[in-house]
């Protein structure tokens, strides 16, 4: 159990040492020697669970669509909202998040890393079709077509806020993309339910820790 733990240790260590670098410098210009040492871990050590700088892009990509925040709620469209808006909140801080962001956006390495963002359409049709199975979307709205306008816009929201505040007002403009596409696909009675306020994020992640918490006291 030991040796395991150190390996999952000495793994996470790995990854989040390469998403800081690939954050930093991008694909092309990071170093497995930077990497290693920030990690502080042998080549050996890396190369056991990542054969090659490639297998650590694609892990550190992997890694970004295991950390959602969820929290089951009433309603599927505002579990989407939540997910966006806890994503906002999070990707600044976050550099496995920033990552992410700066991977899926090399189109040269796109052949050999893959990218996020299909992944992220998956999810976003996935939810706007459960949606609107329940009627809380309106009958004319494809989910797919959906997810792939607001991935659109959603890549867009975070280079221009990442150009303009620095990531400092994207919480704002995640909530203003909500608040301009809602409209459209949401059913009316829905609509005036949904919660998209820009301290949204911020208040699940919170709800989200207490309750892991709670989860962690009852397990003791």
């Amino acid at each position: 159990m030991a040796q395991q733990e150190r390996a999952v240790r000495t793994r996470r260590a790995v990854l989040e040492a390469a998403a800081a670098v690939f954050a930093e410098r991008g694909y092309a210009a990071a170093t497995i020697a930077e990497i290693l040492n920030r990690a502080g871990v042998t080549k050996g050590a890396l190369y056991f669970h990542f054969d090659s700088k490639a297998a650590l892009a694609r892990g550190v990509l992997q890694e970004q669509l295991r950390t959602e925040y969820h929290l089951p709620r009433e309603l599927k469209l505002q579990e989407w909202v939540d997910a966006g808006m806890t994503l906002a909140k999070r990707l600044p801080q976050e550099p496995v998040l920033l990552a992410g962001v700066r991977l899926s956006a090399d189109l040269q390495g796109q052949d050999v890393l893959g990218s996020a963002w299909p992944a992220w359409a998956r999810m976003t049709s996935c939810v706007l079709a459960e949606a609107k199975e329940r009627g809380e979307v309106l009958p004319h709205v494809d989910p797919e077509e959906t997810a792939q306008v607001f991935l659109g816009a959603w890549i867009g929201v975070q280079f221009v806020s990442q150009a303009v505040a620095g990531w400092a007002d994207l919480d704002d403009r995640m909530s203003a993309l909500y608040g301009h596409l809602l409209p459209a696909i949401a059913a009316p009675a829905v609509l005036v339910r949904l919660d998209t306020a820009p301290d949204r994020g911020a208040r699940v992640i919170a709800e989200v820790r207490r309750n892991s918490t709670a989860l962690a006291g009852v397990s003791a």
